[in-house]
């Protein structure tokens, strides 16, 4: 039987997790680059997209605004002129230190190149649709998942580089705390925050690449969770008190996460901290069955009523794209011995 070749897919569908920014490295600059992080892919929370040709652009589910910013930018830099049905089926809270919005740009710009069988160019549409100014943590984990860290920002038309990356351990889990009525800083505000911010020390700046270098990477390739999670609640302390006086006096956004994790630290949970801006708080746990006992303690906790808690594995691997084929293609397929996909 002579080979028919493939038709163009229906639709694509794009599976991106969300991420935590556990901390930035060199707020300094003076080597040379600039902020540097470490983020972690989480099991929750993830972006899911779906895109296929339509008649006329079309946005079902949330984000309708971003989404159409998103789908004109890659039209223009593709020099397209299609029209898209776009369809939101998961979405983190935005601003919420998950990194949704960088998510969403990469599966935007992911599934229109796939649609139209173009290779990928994530750091590239990345830069074009405004993401990664300071953090190339979501960029990297897009192709990687895992924990990774980045190298820190040398000029705007490059994301930072991924510099580290390591699977996370199967049995470790990480208890996700969300305060749903709040938001972390962004846009505008967030940009004039950093520019105003007192200058970074050389002095703290080296001791926290020494952390992630000498203490926090290590230990996690030796699984020593106690090693790892003191670095990261020493990272974050120094980096709370930095940013403190733009979060209301506080290491934390949200005075109910603070108190909850503060109950979990004492509770024997490790590495305790703040994505981003937050308001999402996070802890660390070496067994599912001790993530369990925490999240129970965080829920029956009197601020945590209000609060959503979930219990997330690591999420060590890339972003998923599928395609749909015709449905054509795929009852001749079925007629000719059967579809695997």
């Amino acid at each position: 039987m002579q080979n028919k070749p493939n038709p163009s897919p229906a639709s694509i569908t794009v599976t991106i997790p969300a991420r935590l920014h556990l901390g930035f490295l060199d707020l300094n600059g003076r080597l040379g680059r600039r902020y540097g992080g470490i983020g972690l892919a989480v099991s929750h929370f993830r972006t899911r997209v779906s895109i296929r040709r339509a008649a006329a652009n079309q946005v079902v589910g949330p984000e309708h605004d971003r989404v159409c910013r998103y789908v004109k930018k890659m039209n223009e830099r593709l020099k397209l002129d299609d029209n898209y049905l776009v369809s939101v089926i998961d979405a983190p809270p935005v601003h919420a230190g998950f990194g949704s919005g960088t998510q969403l740009a990469m599966a935007i710009a992911a599934g229109i190149r796939c649609l139209h069988g173009l290779p990928l160019a994530i750091e590239g549409d990345a830069i074009q649709l405004g993401r990664g100014a300071r953090s190339g943590i979501g960029i990297g984990l897009f192709h990687l998942g895992g924990l990774v860290v980045d190298g820190g920002i040398k000029n705007s038309e490059k994301p930072a580089p991924i510099v580290s990356h390591m699977n996370f351990p199967d049995a470790w889990r990480i208890i996700v705390v969300l305060d749903p009525a709040r938001k972390g800083m962004h846009g505008a505000i967030e940009a004039s925050t950093f520019d105003t911010l007192p200058l970074f020390s050389d002095v703290d700046a080296a001791q926290l690449c020494r952390l992630i270098l000498m203490q926090a990477l290590p230990a996690l390739a030796d699984r020593d969770i106690a090693c790892f999670g003191s670095a990261i609640k020493e990272l974050q302390a120094r980096l709370g008190d930095y940013f403190s006086a733009v979060q209301g006096g506080s290491r934390f956004t949200s005075p109910d996460v603070a108190a909850v994790l503060t109950s979990l630290d004492h509770e024997g949970a490790f590495g305790i901290g703040q994505s981003s801006w937050g308001p999402t708080g996070f802890a660390f746990s070496s067994t599912a069955l001790e993530a369990d006992r925490l999240a129970r303690i965080a829920q029956q906790h009197p601020r945590g009523q209000h609060l959503v808690i979930r219990v997330c594995e690591g999420f060590n691997h890339a972003a998923e794209i599928t395609a749909d084929l015709p449905d054509a293609f795929m009852a001749r397929r079925q007629l000719e011995g059967g579809f695997r996909g």
